[in-house]
């Protein structure tokens, strides 16, 4: 991809690479590049190629189509044996790594102009970065707050779209010029393990890291939960202050290990900065004291959910660490709104109730069973699936799960995307029992697994819809299809109305 910045249309190669570590290869140093590029279908002439190995194809080799195409030279970590090619040619050891910098120096380090605020952890990301930008917006005057989340991206209240929880070091990088230019005082963004295992927030300081938890995910891609630990640190390494969740074992480590100060929230530690007293729980909002050693506020949040006590104290904790004061903090958060597919009541013509949640890993699906347990009058009915291409070791453990909270389980497809939706669903089903019949029902396209809860769902009933959340549509076979679970709903009633 070739990104363009304000006021400039070339860069010399000495600047765009500065404090990039180059391993060989002899390039005039002087000459003008372009652009950065690492996609040899969006090639101009005079652009620095980029080779990144990719997790379906390897960028080296394309570096003779980029050369032919007119890259002014040419970055990577080798040149194939018997390639032979007629541009500059500049080695370096990582060129994910490098090309973080590159593009932090191509933008004009644009993070340097804002207070960078990350968020890290398996679960309730999205809905912290949500309440600080509530709170900074709401307590902070002449404050203007950039997100980068999964959900969207957002420039103060210009909604920009989302792709993944962490662009690419490119996309990253000029989102975050667009952010500054814009006028952006502030950003809160997720950082996810992947981005920090493949150096996409490279060259960006961040004044405070948030740490929320460690639960079973993406171990596809780290392997062991050490190595996704350890992924999940790496924030840390560029942070000035490390906000911890002392409730968590990985929140403990991080409190020996990280190199930064560490701030901690706790619900049950009072060695904690910022701990949670008499907490209450309600079905559509969630109170508590918020104690620190020199004062105590009573939060209200229009939230509902246990885990939503860590997600604010994790918010409260980086105010607190940014100067926020407490009480307005408090203020703050009694306006706060809940994320769109995070514990979402979609409206309904009936007596039971409909929840729309992106729980997709074992930890978040347990905490939305047991949130929608504490005001089901009638039965709980869990609609949900596995992702394909991602790691199967969890399939069975959400299985176990998803029987041993709810009275009804409807199996079904999530994104399946090259994998067979049947045998998603078999690695499922190895971690439940057999039960009554009934209990467990297993319907493989989406639509009518929906439709089937809906029809069976009476009043007192709880229906939760879960992995979809925000997203609107489903991969399959590597093709999104439109797929919004609310229109499913609506439609549902509008063809097939209840008596």
């Amino acid at each position: 991809m070739i990104f363009t910045r304000k006021g400039a249309t070339a860069l010399r190669l000495k600047t765009l690479l500065e404090n990039v570590p180059l391993t060989g290869g002899t390039v005039d140093q002087e000459m003008e590049i372009n652009g950065i590029c690492c996609d040899t279908r969006a090639m101009v002439p005079g652009a620095l190629f980029v080779a990144l190995s990719g997790y379906k194809t390897d960028g080296h080799r394309y570096l003779k189509e980029a050369v032919e195409k007119g890259a002014a030279a040419v970055l990577c970590q080798v040149v194939p044996d018997g390639m032979e090619l007629a541009c500059p040619v500049l080695l370096t050891k990582d060129t994910r790594a490098a090309l973080a910098v590159a593009a932090a120096n191509w933008f004009g380090h644009p993070a340097r102009e804002m207070t960078m605020i990350g968020v890290t952890g398996t679960n309730g990301k999205t809905t912290t970065t949500c309440l600080l930008k509530t709170m900074l917006e709401r307590t902070r005057k002449r404050v203007k707050v950039g997100l980068v989340g999964t959900n969207r991206n957002l420039i103060g209240s210009l909604e920009l779209p989302a792709t993944r929880t962490t662009p690419d070091a490119y996309e990253l990088q000029a989102l975050l010029r667009v952010m500054a230019d814009a006028g952006c005082t502030h950003v809160v963004m997720e950082v996810s393990s992947h981005a920090l295992a493949l150096h996409r927030t490279d060259g960006i300081r961040f004044a405070a890291g948030i740490f929320t938890n460690l639960t079973q995910d993406h171990l596809d891609f780290h392997k062991t939960m050490e190595a996704y630990r350890e992924a999940k640190g790496r924030l840390f390494d560029q942070s000035d202050t490390a906000v911890l969740n002392l409730d968590d074992d990985a929140g403990r480590y991080y409190q020996k290990t990280v190199p930064c100060p560490v701030f901690c929230y706790s619900e049950n530690k009072d060695a904690a900065d910022l701990t949670a007293k008499n907490i209450r729980l309600f079905p559509d909002f969630v109170e508590f004291e918020a104690v620190t050693r020199g004062d105590i506020q009573r939060i209200h949040l229009p939230i509902p959910g246990g885990f939503t006590i860590y997600n604010a104290l994790a918010a409260l904790s980086c105010g607190l660490v940014l100067g926020l004061d407490l009480r307005e903090m408090a203020e703050a958060l009694r306006c706060a709104e809940g994320v769109k597919g995070r514990i979402e009541v979609v409206p309904v013509p009936t007596a039971y109730t409909v929840l729309i949640d992106y729980a997709h890993t074992p930890n978040a699906l347990e905490n939305i069973l047991v949130t929608a347990r504490e005001f089901t009058a009638g039965k709980l009915i869990c609609l949900f699936g596995c992702g394909g291409d991602r790691d199967r070791s969890k399939r069975p453990v959400m299985g176990r799960i998803a029987q041993a909270l709810a009275d009804v389980c409807i199996l079904t497809s999530d994104n399946p995307r090259t994998e067979d939706p049947e045998a998603i669903l078999a690695d499922i089903l190895t971690g439940m029992e057999p039960q009554n019949e009934g209990s467990v029902l297993v319907e493989c396209d989406r639509r009518k697994a929906i439709a089937k809860g809906l029809a069976m769902a009476r009043p007192g009933d709880v229906l939760v819809l879960a992995g979809k959340g925000h997203e609107t549509y489903q991969e399959i076979n590597g093709i999104k299809y439109p797929l919004d679970e609310r229109e499913v709903v609506r439609d549902f009633f509008q063809t097939k109305p209840r008596a």
